[in-house]
């Protein structure tokens, strides 16, 4: 039964993966400079060759919350090697907003705050695609290229909220070179 649970996560994530490089991937990723709740600011060129995980959410979003913790873990399990950055947009946000939700979701996260500038040249907001939907992240590579996205749904649940995200990490973060 075990690894027939397994094996579904494992196919799911595949699954999903198919469908990740929409017209949000497979682009250079925008340029950005973002304060978090320390007001130090975070450059997306100060992350070149690390992969980063960009993760556009809200405080008030309960699948952004579980979706923190599993980030949480894998800032954790890939260390230097992988960068977690959060946007939230401001307002409606603000310092405390954050505050509460890293004491409740990850506090190790690190939360930059965006006047939507930054989430809609990711998101491509337009006309034609008007709301920013959350939670929706971004891989980035180690060269700043978008090579993948996912936003919630039904079929990239177990990415969101379960081990579907740890196979999408290890197809980009180099493996460290074993000392033989």
């Amino acid at each position: 039964m075990l690894k027939r649970l397994g094996f579904g996560v494992l196919l799911l994530s595949v699954f999903t993966t198919a469908w990740a490089a929409n017209e949000l991937s497979n682009r250079r990723a925008p340029g950005f400079s973002l304060p978090d709740m320390n007001l130090k600011q975070h450059d997306l060129a100060d992350y070149r060759g690390k992969v980063v995980l960009l993760n556009v959410m809200r405080t008030d979003c309960p699948h952004c919350g579980a979706f923190s913790k599993v980030l949480a873990k894998a800032q954790t399990k890939y260390g230097d090697r992988l960068q977690v950055l959060s946007i939230v947009n401001t307002p409606p946000e603000t310092q405390n907003t954050v505050r509460g939700y890293l004491a409740e979701n990850g506090g190790n996260l690190v939360v930059l705050f965006d006047c939507s500038q930054v989430a809609i040249s990711y998101l491509k907001i337009s006309p034609k695609r008007p709301t920013i939907e959350v939670p929706h992240f971004f891989v980035i590579d180690q060269r700043g290229w978008i090579r993948e996205d996912y936003g919630y749904d039904v079929l990239s649940h177990g990415i969101f909220e379960e081990g579907g995200l740890f196979p999408i990490i290890d197809r980009y973060v180099s493996k460290p070179e074993r000392a033989d």
